[in-house]
């Protein structure tokens, strides 16, 4: 029995999407019970070289929201990043879950075979759409999700696995 690539696509989306959404919500309650300025949270990287939460949770919307237009033969919806607060950042979530609420099965339907060519470090790439989806999309995303969890955590706030995970 074979998996839709609806069904690996979306709703991987959607769930980590939600959890990243809580994370942030438990990260403006942190702030300000220990009266931390939110922007120092959005600021915050891991490492000089690294980007920050803001561009983390931008990054990880985009894989989001590029993938299943891609694999759908769409063209990919485009954010400004112009974020700079809370409300900014959830508020581009919540657009990325609207967008990915709107597809249906049948836009997927055969999304497996389909050849999705990107432009990575100055070369064209091609790629099935399932090794796509796969290889490309969901470990950029899950990258991002967690660099962003991980920002969180070694800035103090009390998140684990489950807020990762959100069963």
């Amino acid at each position: 029995m074979s998996v839709s690539m609806y069904a690996i696509a979306i709703p991987t989306f959607q769930k980590q999407l939600s959890a990243l959404d809580a994370m942030l919500d438990k990260a403006a309650d942190y702030a300000a019970t220990k009266k931390i300025d939110m922007a120092v949270l959005l600021g915050a990287r891991l490492y000089p070289d690294m980007f920050n939460l803001t561009r983390q949770v931008q990054l990880a919307t985009d894989f989001a929201k590029a993938a299943p237009a891609r694999l759908a033969g769409l063209d990919v919806p485009s954010f400004p990043d112009t974020e700079t607060t809370l409300p900014e950042l959830k508020e581009r979530l919540a657009k990325t879950q609207a967008m990915l609420a709107a597809y249906k099965p049948e836009q997927l339907e055969g999304s497996e075979a389909k050849q999705v060519t990107l432009k990575l470090g100055g070369n064209e790439v091609t790629f099935s759409g399932q090794d796509y989806l796969l290889h490309v999309a969901l470990p950029n995303f899950y990258f991002h999700c967690a660099t962003a969890y991980g920002i969180l955590r070694h800035n103090g706030l009390e998140i684990g696995k489950r807020d990762f995970v959100r069963r």
